[in-house]
């Protein structure tokens, strides 16, 4: 239905558009401007100061054991489909 209603909309504006006749009667022309002169803004900018380094950082990574679990036989116990 929405798409029924916006194609209805497009056709009678095409045609409401095809309906109008356009014609010139005065040719334009471009305006004529004098510059003379003139003077830029002058800026003072300064930026903050930003101090750079390195500092050495040593970071203790702990060590992990892991102990697998087994059944009651002793063997691993693996999981489904492994």
């Amino acid at each position: 239905m929405k798409r029924i209603a916006t194609l209805a909309i497009i056709a009678g504006s095409a045609f409401a558009l095809s309906a109008c006749d356009v014609d010139q009667t005065e040719e334009g022309e471009m305006p004529e401007v004098d510059v003379e002169g003139g003077n830029m803004p002058e800026y003072d900018v300064s930026g903050p100061e930003v101090e750079v380094g390195t500092e050495e950082t040593t970071v203790e990574v702990p060590t992990v054991d892991i102990e697998s679990a087994d059944d009651a036989e002793g063997e691993p116990v693996t999981e489904p489909g492994e």
